[in-house]
């Protein structure tokens, strides 16, 4: 009989067992990406953003919900995730089947950016999986559950990016379909940090605004 299993209960060893799931040596957005500066307007934008948080931050912990209202839905809207044809969902289910050990892995995605002119009926293409935490947590807590809601999308596609935040640290992940499925972390980004936070803008744009994803070898 199968057993199921909560993606949250999940650690990082059992992520790489279960889903056969390997670490590549860290990442440099600059093999992605040719980031562009952020124009006034957003650089305005943004340091609304880091005063709210700030603000909330210092009175004690801020909790996931407070964290994706401060800082995600106003960063995502800033990056374009709002514009066509872009889709955002909640909560999605993410269920995954692993043979070889008769086990089910099931969980919610937290937040889920869809290109709709680049999905076909049946497959979805994902563009950015993103999992939240409370201020207090740290966010390799949440590598487990990005990765495995991440790793779902490489069933259909070649790769995704995902991210895992606290509201404050910023941890983006490029996950590849291989032999076996691979996943680089990229440098940590900090919201409290001027230069850092601006890269946190800059990366979400370059995500959103990607035709399709590469690996560096592929481009």
């Amino acid at each position: 009989m199968a057993i199921t299993l909560e993606v949250s209960n999940l650690s990082l060893n059992d992520v790489h067992r279960f889903l056969k799931l390997e670490e590549r040596p860290n990442g440099s957005f600059a093999e992605f990406f040719n980031l562009k500066p952020l124009m006034e307007f957003e650089q305005q934008d943004l340091l609304r953003i880091r005063n709210d948080f700030r603000r909330y931050l210092s009175a004690g912990k801020i909790s996931e919900g407070l964290v994706k209202f401060l800082t995600i839905a106003p960063l995502m809207r800033l990056a374009g995730f709002y514009d066509v044809p872009i889709c955002l969902t909640l909560e999605d289910v993410v269920a995954i089947s692993i043979e070889d050990e008769d086990t089910n892995i099931k969980g919610r995605s937290d937040i889920l950016a869809i290109n709709n002119a680049q999905s076909t009926n049946s497959s979805p293409f994902w563009v950015l999986v993103i999992e939240t935490k409370n201020s207090a947590i740290d966010v390799s807590e949440g590598l487990p559950q990005l990765l495995t809601y991440a790793f779902k999308s490489l069933e259909q596609q070649a790769s995704v990016w995902g991210l895992v935040t606290n509201g404050l640290r910023y941890q983006f992940v490029h996950l590849r379909a291989a032999t076996p499925p691979t996943y680089q972390l990229m440098p940590l980004l900090s919201l409290n940090e001027t230069d850092k936070s601006l890269e946190i803008v800059q990366v979400m744009k370059a995500i959103c605004q990607l035709p399709y994803f590469q690996s560096p070898t592929e481009r």
